[in-house]
């Protein structure tokens, strides 16, 4: 598991292991509105904040859970995989580059019950775990080609359930050996962009298919055509993403290339669930940039995130009910921020654009 930017002795430092093994905090709860637009506008970006973390187009981000300092990792286009802790002296700039996959890596994600384990799919079908404990990158689910996104849908991250290009979920059980799925099943659409699993009732996820996001109950999974408990209807193009609200799952908020941001009330899952708030927002970021994706700030349950096409240009906070909370803008923040996420515990933000570059605005 060397870094492909140091030499083959290299050996992880310490203090990064450390990081990736300490003890995690509770996440902070919902605060009063005014309280929380407070804390934005105490949120900075400096020249220190951006990064060259890996060497291509960013199609995803995350933040560790750590809170005594801040690490993040990124997925390029062409398989790469970058540690970026801020500040820190390791590797090139604070960086640590690997390379697990051969194709664009479509999800990343931290491990909430290990966090010493950063797991990754993508393109070229395969789901892999970086273990720093281990300093291995393990197979975990391995196909031809066509993976596009994950999550976990039980507490000790052990299961989870994986989309294709095709059309198909995946159920995959890490603690099961070999690197197969336990039952693969068609949801009748041409491809799953992005599912989220409920974070209550880990039993329903949501999928983002073509143009509906439909929300299914594992339990009932057919291999062929499996029956929706609900769907989302409204969106006219293709749709980027759905998020379960984080804590309660009472709400879904979509992004379609319809350039429009929908939120829906899935509270109680009925036949169809019905929408709530659908904000314009430009999606249109053409061939050269990953598509722009709304996702909540898990530590306020009711807002969220999405970088923007205006100029100049910033990275936008809104609230469920519509209302724009903030606009993060400066003169280091120069380019579109494509991929963006909040940290679960500190007042903390990434984003990740088109030429491999992090930005980090924080207080």
């Amino acid at each position: 598991m060397n870094p492909i930017n140091q030499d083959e002795n290299f050996k992880l430092p310490r203090q990064l292991l450390e990081l990736f093994s300490e003890d995690i905090k509770e996440r902070k709860r919902n605060v009063d509105l005014k309280e929380y637009i407070a804390s934005l506008k105490n949120m900075k970006i400096s020249e220190d904040c951006v990064a060259k973390v890996v060497k291509d187009r960013i199609f995803s981000v995350a933040f560790h859970p750590c809170s005594s300092s801040l690490l993040m990792a990124a997925g390029d286009k062409w398989g790469k995989v970058g540690l970026w802790n801020l500040g820190a002296e390791l590797g090139d700039d604070g960086v640590l580059l690997f390379e697990p996959h051969s194709r664009p890596v479509s999800c990343l994600a931290f491990s909430r019950f290990q966090p010493t384990q950063l797991l990754s799919v993508s393109y070229d079908g395969s789901l892999r775990c970086m273990d720093l404990e281990k300093a291995v990158f393990d197979d975990v689910y391995d196909v031809d080609d066509g993976l596009k996104t994950f999550d976990f849908m039980s507490d000790d991250c052990s299961t989870l359930v994986v989309g294709n290009w095709f059309g198909d979920v995946a159920i995959v059980d890490r603690r099961t050996p070999g690197n197969s799925h336990e039952s693969l099943h068609s949801l009748n659409t041409t491809a799953v962009r992005c599912v989220s699993v409920h974070p209550l009732q880990m039993q329903y996820f949501a999928a983002a298919e073509s143009r509906t996001v439909s929300i299914y109950d594992n339990r009932y999974l057919k291999k062929t055509t499996s029956k929706a408990v609900c769907h989302l209807h409204g969106h006219a193009l293709s749709i980027s993403s759905a998020y379960f609200s984080p804590s309660t799952g009472n709400r879904v908020l979509t992004s379609c290339l319809d350039n429009h941001i929908r939120i829906y009330d899935t509270s109680s899952l009925t036949a169809e669930p019905p929408l709530l708030k659908s904000i314009s927002h430009d999606m249109q970021t053409g061939r050269w940039l990953s598509n722009l994706s709304a996702v909540w700030d898990p530590k306020q349950t009711d807002c969220f995130v999405v970088g923007s096409m205006r100029r100049p240009r910033r990275v936008e906070v809104f609230h469920e009910s519509g209302q724009l909370l903030h606009s993060f803008l400066d003169e280091n923040l120069s380019t579109v921020l494509s991929v963006t996420a909040f940290h679960p515990t500190r007042n903390a933000l990434l984003g990740g654009n088109s030429s491999g570059r992090m930005h980090v605005i924080y207080s």
